[in-house]
Formats: structure tokens, sequence, C-alpha cells
């Protein structure tokens, strides 16, 4: 647990987000670790299907 909240930490951090309140601090993280992980999802997926396209033509 502690590594998602350094990370949300550093990304409240960095993009100037109020912080959010001490009981909220673990929810706020798991929020930002699973957006995190669609946007990785979603640039893979662009990806795969830009190279499915480029070396079946």
């Amino acid at each position: 647990m502690r590594p998602l909240l350094f990370l949300s930490n550093a990304f409240i951090n960095t993009f100037g987000i109020t912080q959010p309140s001490p009981k909220d601090e673990r929810r706020i993280a798991w929020f930002i670790a699973a957006m995190l992980v669609f946007v990785i999802a979603a640039v893979a997926t662009v990806a795969a299907i830009v190279l499915h396209v480029a070396f079946h033509r």
C-alpha cells in the first residue's frame, strides 16, 4: 500500500490538486491507480491495433 500512496501523493503534488483528508487517502490512491492502469491498457491496445494494421498490409 505504501508505494501506491507514494504514487498518488506524487500525482497530487505534481498537478497541484488539493490534498485529500487522511481518511480519503486510500480511496484516492486506488482511484489514481485504476485510472493509471486504464490509460496504460488503452495505450497498449491502440499500439497493438496500429502494429497489427501496419504489418498486415
